[in-house]
């Protein structure tokens, strides 16, 4: 969208598929969203890939795996926990430092072939070790659940 200058018509001839259909995909009502299909996010993706220049994409991957990178997501995070506790899982806004190390699973597992399901038990694992266990300080063996991802932005 941002390639195009918002224009869901450019986006729409990109991805082969209609305006309206691209209007749902990014519409700020959260009742009217609608999330792309497989084959539409896998189309996406080749898109941006192929407009993306090679070697910037190669920078950023190098920096987000050696400095590490930022994710802010909107979703259902909590871990398995008594009723009544308040780390029951529930949608919650995280904003989070995550090392270069989980950036390289990432890579290695999407290089790999590897689902948006795999990738987000990496951030789960992740973000858990992290957001609740304070980096390996407190609360050893818990179960994350990181589920209901309405949104998950990435910065280097």
């Amino acid at each position: 969208m941002r390639a195009e200058k918002g224009s869901t018509k450019h986006v729409a001839r990109l991805v082969g598929v209609s305006q309206r259909t691209v209007q749902q995909w990014v519409t700020d009502r959260p009742e009217m969203r609608r999330r792309p299909s497989a084959a539409h996010t896998k189309r996406i993706d080749e898109v941006v890939r192929a407009r993306w220049q090679p070697r910037v994409r190669a920078r950023q991957r190098a920096m987000a795996e050696e400095d590490g990178f930022v994710i802010h997501t909107r979703a259902r995070f909590g871990f398995a926990a008594p009723a009544g506790s308040s780390d029951d899982p529930r949608v919650r806004w995280i904003t989070q430092y995550l090392p270069g190390e989980v950036a390289r699973e990432l890579f290695a597992a999407r290089d790999a072939g590897a689902g948006e399901q795999q990738q987000t038990v990496i951030l789960a694992r992740a973000l858990g070790h992290a957001y609740f266990r304070e980096w390996g300080r407190r609360a050893h063996g818990l179960h994350i659940a990181f589920t209901d991802i309405e949104f998950a932005d990435f910065s280097i």
